[in-house]
């Protein structure tokens, strides 16, 4: 069964994106996922995202609700049919809303861990942190800006984005299946942040990600994005993916 089309609005959306040693992604994603790689890296990441309106498509704005989430992301490629295609897989998620925690699977794709946030925003200050039900935590401290890293394995703000918003597809894992779903963006535009400061104690897990094997790329942010996530057909494996 897919995951029903729902729509709403991005009310708040910032990606932090890092360079990663694409061994260690290779190893570390499921199959048939495979890293997307830029430059011979893989590119994997943040995502905090506040929603509003969110409800199922065709009913009124009035009955939808709101929700502070995070994800954690790798780029990846997969065969699927004999065509080759590109998206996200979602390995983390973690949600402050309790209906989206306990809806995962159903309403929304994956499991969604139940997390608490503090966010704060003014004049183009951006603090967010949560930390989930099971001790996961992340924080960053950003600000908008327009200044270009150079540092960074793509070679502007318009190949990040066409990269980001070709791979508008994303799959998590479910019991031995993978969840998809589409992000439909009516108005896609991202600017630049200038992060000060982030942890996240997933990228930080030397286990999965030895020391040396991850930097960071660039960050962006979007804003007031009316959108619709629309499901796709799982992906199914026997592997063992929790």
């Amino acid at each position: 069964m897919r995951i029903p089309k729902i729509k709403g609005i991005i009310d708040r959306r910032i990606l932090i994106n890092y360079q990663v040693d694409k061994e260690v992604l290779g190893n570390y994603l499921p199959e048939p996922f495979k890293p997307k790689l830029v430059n011979r890296k893989g590119i994997a990441g943040i995502c905090l995202i506040r929603l509003k309106e969110i409800r199922p498509k065709g009913l009124p704005k009035q009955i939808g609700i709101s929700s502070e989430n995070g994800a954690h992301r790798i780029a990846v490629e997969w065969n699927e049919k004999g065509k080759l295609k590109e998206g996200v897989y979602i390995p983390r998620r973690d949600t402050s809303s309790k209906l989206n925690s306990l809806a995962g699977g159903t309403i929304f794709p994956g499991v969604h861990h139940l997390a608490d946030f503090e966010v704060n925003e003014s004049n183009g200050n951006y603090n967010v942190a949560f930390i989930s039900d099971d001790g996961t935590s992340l924080s960053i401290e950003a600000s908008e800006t327009g200044n270009w890293n150079e540092e960074s394995i793509f070679e502007n703000l318009h190949c990040v984005s066409d990269f980001f918003e070709n791979g508008s597809i994303g799959y998590s894992p479910h019991k031995n299946d993978f969840d998809g779903l589409e992000l439909k963006a009516y108005n896609w535009k991202v600017s630049l942040l200038d992060v000060n400061k982030v942890q996240s104690s997933f990228f930080e897990n030397t286990d999965i990600f030895p020391k040396g094997s991850v930097q960071f790329d660039n960050a962006l942010l979007m804003k007031d994005i009316e959108h619709e996530w629309i499901g796709l057909e799982k992906i199914k494996t026997t592997a063992n993916t929790i």
